[in-house]
């Protein structure tokens, strides 16, 4: 049974850091470029443009804050 808990642990870890750098490439994505809202919700435009920095920016910003945080707390 200890096995099964440490091997849960690592998977845990994994996953949260999979999450980790999942969030980050994305956000990274949004505020360079390649990542964009759909035309419909106004992507090809360029308020469409900014907003998808600004919502690009807040994902790191959030993502960052969140793994210091989660970081400390253990």
């Amino acid at each position: 049974m200890a096995k099964q808990q440490g091997g849960s642990k690592v998977l845990s870890i994994l996953a949260w850091l999979t999450g980790i750098v999942v969030s980050l490439v994305v956000g990274n994505a949004m505020i360079v470029g390649p990542l964009q809202l759909p035309a419909w919700l106004g992507g090809a435009s360029s308020f469409g443009v900014g907003l998808t920095m600004v919502i690009g920016w807040i994902v790191v910003i959030t993502t960052l804050i969140s793994a210091v945080l989660a970081i400390i707390r253990k």
